[in-house]
């Protein structure tokens, strides 16, 4: 890939921060102050602050899983 050619970034989200930090502290990596998690994490808020992508909570894209519904008898 040449160097000159530019690439068109996808903005960091909450999701996108809060997965990578979860992968990082199971992993036993430092998630403190200064390190990657954190810095991805700081980015995503400020994405959410810019209006660069909606706040949404983790798992929202996806539809994460759904508790069962308690089906009710109809009169007939």
């Amino acid at each position: 890939m040449s160097a000159n050619k530019k690439t068109k970034a996808t903005p960091t989200t909450q999701a996108a921060a809060s997965r990578i930090q979860s992968t990082q502290a199971k992993a036993g990596n430092d998630t403190g102050k200064s390190s990657f998690p954190a810095r991805v994490q700081s980015a995503a808020a400020t994405n959410v602050n810019k209006g660069v992508v909606s706040e949404a909570p983790a798992g929202a894209a996806k539809g994460g899983r759904k508790s069962p519904t308690k089906s009710t008898p109809t009169k007939k």
